[in-house]
């Protein structure tokens, strides 16, 4: 079917024309000055007829009229100056408030010298009197316009979900303020439960404090409650279980604000409140962050995010989007993951910019063009393997990808003078015993290898297990419950440290900002938590019953993972939450010494070696063009096949 195109005039023929500013702007705004000045008028009258005691013959009504008109003559004048009639502020908010006893205060000794060269039209005190009652009269009809309309927009509380709002704090207040001032919400909130006994009889709106936690099933018994909405951003994970566990037995929905790390400093929304989930069972904590020397190294510079599809980078690339680089650069070889955080972040997700690199960390040539076009001044090194079962039955991948890969970025950014790199490590390269472990210390030393021949800034930063990331053991017990069971665990006693992705980002970018060379910056992830029991609550959380299965540690697996390796120290100098440690740096030169196709025992051994090494010296010399790689790799590149000369032994000695 043919459409046929309207010429351009007759589709600005049917555009509706908007109205001039002034007809739908102006009218409200001289009604504002219109009753700010009746109320001074008002005020004047009232002050004069106490200063004569009643007596209404006594007042000079044509001097008062005269006077009044002045009077509103120059709060108007005045009230435009401080913002009162220029659409500044909602109607009758504090900061509105504040500017009309501004006004006030200038329109009251202006008034006072106004009527002494008109001849004094009225007593003098009356004008002092008046301009306390013009701020009574003017505050007071501002009120009882906010309260007609927060009354107009109240939802019924028969038609909505009666609420406890669990909080009575700031957070608690943007939540009740969004459902009270929404007809569309679908809450009422009907009670507060703060634990503070300062906040005993404090209304919020209208909503009063009923009682502390441990009255939860009181009230919501009380006011026939149907949910429970913990309104503290900064709740910890502690708090939020120690909540659910008092909920569970109430039969009411329990739900949840965002986290402070989410919310990003705006206010919350109706639209935020969501059910609880196991990232806020687990790892949920409020971290503090240095915005001005975040911003002093990210905004108007360009950012380079390698693995900008996976979990964490693409949770990087979203949270430095907000810090406005000049650049950010995502690159990743996943052209799916791409697509889906360029969505995320501007809406889009048209593949359609230069700055959507797709590439691979191992193409040593790719890496230089893509430098070469962008020209990045921090990098964040995100794309890494991760699996530790999969690397140990294939040791061969970590090593080209997590360590060759690796120092192809290192070198790459050396050759291209970049001023900061961040290599995102994993705490199982703390003490390693396992294939990924063994890969990433080795990144942390060819790291801080690097560090030391460089002008800029070159650090690792060290965290556990991140909630919600792809293969994590939340979305494999999701998985494994969706298909009826059983949830399989490793072992009863198993620990693991826990962070939400957004936590540990923003942990990420604040660690960036420390001059820290030569150390792995290791993140504070909080209390270590008992797979077991993350299991059996989900289990419990689950419509039907599901069996809960140990299966033995894997091979490379630990009981308990730590943070911080035998020889490294807890030491906190700039960060409470993030420990810097130093790391013996590694030459690059010795990564000849491995072969992918060696046998696996053998490859393993070598790796192992490399990882618990006392520091090998590093040559400082500018780097070579493509870098001073492994002979198998260069002869990989340049002829897609190995040499049979580099080799490594068995025992883990070449």
């Amino acid at each position: 079917m043919q459409v046929r195109r309207a010429a351009p005039q007759q589709w600005r023929d049917r555009a509706p024309v908007p109205a001039p500013w002034f007809r739908t702007v102006l009218p409200g705004r001289a009604a504002r000055a219109g009753t700010d000045a009746v109320a001074l008028a008002a005020a004047l009258l009232i002050a004069t007829l106490l200063r004569h005691d009643g007596d209404i013959g006594a007042v000079g009504l044509t001097g008062l009229v005269i006077l009044a008109a002045v009077a509103g003559v120059v709060q108007t004048v005045a009230g435009i100056r401080f913002g009162l009639y220029t659409g500044r502020w909602s109607y009758g908010c504090f900061e509105e408030i504040a500017a009309l006893v501004k006004a006030v205060a200038i329109t009251t000794p202006v008034v006072f010298l106004l009527d002494t060269l008109l001849g004094r039209l009225v007593p003098r005190s009356a004008i002092i009197a008046a301009g306390l009652v013009t701020l009574v009269l003017a505050a007071g009809v501002r009120y009882t316009v906010r309260l007609l309309k927060d009354s107009r927009l109240r939802p019924s509380p028969e038609d909505g979900i009666r609420v406890v709002v669990m909080g009575a704090g700031e957070g608690a207040t943007q939540v009740i303020r969004a459902m009270l001032r929404s007809p569309s919400s679908p809450y009422v909130p009907v009670a507060l439960l703060d634990d503070d006994p300062a906040k005993r009889t404090l209304h919020v709106m209208g909503v009063p404090v009923a009682g502390n936690r441990f009255a939860m099933a009181e009230v919501v018994q009380r006011h026939r409650a149907e949910a429970v909405v913990i309104a503290i951003p900064s709740a910890s994970a502690d708090l939020i279980r120690g909540l659910t566990d008092l909920a569970q037995p109430l039969n009411v929905d329990l739900k949840v604000v965002p986290p402070v790390v989410e919310l990003f400093g705006r206010t919350v929304r109706v639209e935020d409140i969501r059910p609880v989930s196991h990232e806020d069972l687990l790892g949920r904590r409020e971290i503090g962050i240095d915005l001005e020397a975040v911003a002093g190294y990210l905004s108007g510079r360009r950012v380079l995010v390698t693995g900008a599809g996976g979990s964490i980078g693409s949770e990087l690339c979203r949270q430095l989007a907000r810090f406005n680089p000049a650049r950010l650069v995502m690159l990743d070889r996943d052209e799916s993951g791409l697509h889906a955080v360029q969505l995320s972040i501007d809406g889009r997700g048209m593949l359609d910019d230069r700055n959507l690199v797709v590439a691979d960390i191992r193409d040593q040539q790719r890496l230089d063009e893509v430098f070469t076009e962008h020209k990045p001044q921090v990098v964040f090194h995100a794309a890494a393997l991760k699996h530790l079962p999969l690397l140990e039955m294939h040791p061969s991948e970590a090593l080209k990808t997590n360590i060759i890969g690796t120092y192809q970025i290192l070198q790459t950014a050396l050759r291209h003078n970049v001023d900061r790199l961040v290599n995102i490590s994993t705490d199982k390269a703390a003490d390693p015993c396992s294939v990924l472990g063994y890969s990433k210390r080795i990144t942390e030393r060819l790291t801080a290898a690097a560090g030391t021949g460089a002008s800029g800034t070159y650090s690792s930063v060290r965290f556990g297990n991140v909630l919600g990331s792809r293969g994590s053991v939340l979305t494999a017990f999701a998985a494994q419950v969706e298909s009826g069971g059983p949830i399989t665990v490793t072992h009863p006693d198993v620990t693991r440290y826990f962070m939400t992705v957004q936590e540990a980002v923003r942990l990420v970018i604040q660690a960036g900002a420390l001059d820290s060379k030569g150390e792995v910056l290791v993140l504070d992830m909080g209390e270590p938590v008992r797979i077991a029991d993350v299991a059996r609550r989900i289990a419990d959380a689950a419509e039907q019953h599901i069996q809960i299965v140990y299966t033995g540690l894997r091979p490379g697996e630990k009981l308990a993972e730590i943070l911080l390796g035998p020889d490294e120290p807890d030491h906190r100098p700039n960060h409470p939450l993030i420990s810097q440690a130093p790391v013996p740096p590694l030459d690059g030169a010795v990564l000849s010494l491995l072969d992918p196709s060696a046998p696996g025992e053998d490859l393993i051994a070598v790796l192992r070696w490399l990882a618990e090494s006392p520091a090998l010296p590093t040559v400082r010399e500018k780097p070579m063009a493509g870098g001073p790689l492994p002979a198998w790799h260069r002869a990989d590149v340049s002829s897609k096949r190995h040499p049979e000369t580099a080799t490594v032994h068995p025992g883990g000695r070449p």
